[in-house]
């Protein structure tokens, strides 16, 4: 009776996922194409909320036994949906997020600027709890960025992060031998000490890295050099202090974000509030970040409970803020 009940439910939860039998599929997931649905408002025009949560990354997201589109792949699939429709008047990009892969962060900052150019539409940046480091490099193109009353941002610079096990191994009296073709092929290795010329290699990449993001804060910005030697320091900043320095325009609610784009824009004030999901929410609205309502279930038949971003960071340069995460 045991087993049989154990081979009920590891079944459901296949069928319920949508990864074990596509033909038949009792829930939304996340091979459905978006559906828009309006928040509220009834007068021509469209501002469009596009949530952007968790670790910048274009790696696909993982959940038992498949997987959900990356971040990048469904920020990127919206504003494509958007530039087809000659409504959307304005994005607002409704950010919660430390950032994330170097990469993963400059596509998303160049995929907003490319549809800025190709449709002339606004772009209003709403900061929730954190919008740090590679998720502000994104927010840089807005015409407009909103920081919540108790949002934590700046974190500006990067940073290269690799696990290092060589005490462990030690320990456990386990070793790697590996041959190579140059000294430095390599470098970065969590099996061996770095040594000082490696580390300096390292260092000076990181630095080029951060400076590129101080550079493009410069750029879109237009900070004084004060505040520029302020931010280069890594260091975060709570809301009042972001908008002292220039980071952010104007200290606020999301409500007063989804205003400013119909401001930007000259929508009505009564125009549409959209969203695009795969699936109806009952009792919907702005606050809603799912897009999915089955993706990423939790059907694990073991939940570790690990954050987010433990789980999702892997050895590589960071546009990242990672509290806890290293040593001085």
């Amino acid at each position: 009776m045991l087993r049989n009940l154990l081979i009920i439910l590891v079944a459901t939860a296949f069928f319920v996922s949508g990864c074990a039998a596509p033909k038949l599929k009792l829930f939304p997931d996340a091979t459905d194409p978006f559906q828009e649905f309006t928040l509220h408002g009834t007068q021509k025009g469209k501002v469009l909320v596009i949530p952007m949560r968790g670790i910048i990354s274009d790696a696909p997201r993982t959940c038992f036994p498949g997987a959900r589109p990356s971040m990048v792949q469904e920020i990127v699939s919206q504003l494509r949906l958007a530039e087809k429709d000659e409504e959307v008047g304005a994005i607002l990009l409704k950010i919660d997020s430390p950032g994330g892969s170097i990469t993963a962060t400059d596509v998303l900052y160049q995929e907003i600027m490319a549809f800025k150019k190709r449709t002339g539409v606004k772009v209003v940046v709403a900061m929730m709890d954190v919008a740090a480091s590679g998720s502000y490099y994104v927010s840089l193109p807005a015409d407009f960025i909103l920081a919540h009353p108790t949002t934590v941002t700046g974190s500006i610079g990067a940073m290269f992060m690799w696990p290092q096990v060589t005490g462990v191994m030690g320990k456990i009296g386990l070793d790697i031998k590996m041959t190579k073709s140059g000294k430095k092929k390599d470098m970065g290795s969590p099996f061996r000490q770095t040594t000082q010329e490696e580390e300096e290699i390292l260092q000076g990449l990181t630095d080029e890295l951060g400076r590129r993001f101080v550079s493009l804060v410069a750029k879109h910005r237009k900070l004084d050099q004060k505040a520029l030697v302020d931010i280069s320091s890594g260091r975060v900043y709570i809301a009042n202090e972001a908008l002292q320095l220039g980071l952010v325009d104007k200290i606020g609610y999301l409500s007063d974000a989804v205003l400013q784009a119909k401001k930007l824009s000259g929508l009505p004030e009564d125009t549409k509030v959209v969203v695009y999901r795969r699936t109806e929410y009952p009792d919907d609205n702005i606050y809603n970040t799912a897009t999915t309502r089955y993706s990423g279930s939790r059907l694990a038949l073991i939940e570790l409970g690990l954050p987010d971003s433990i789980t999702s960071v892997r050895t590589g340069f960071y546009y990242l803020w990672l509290p806890g995460s290293g040593r001085d």
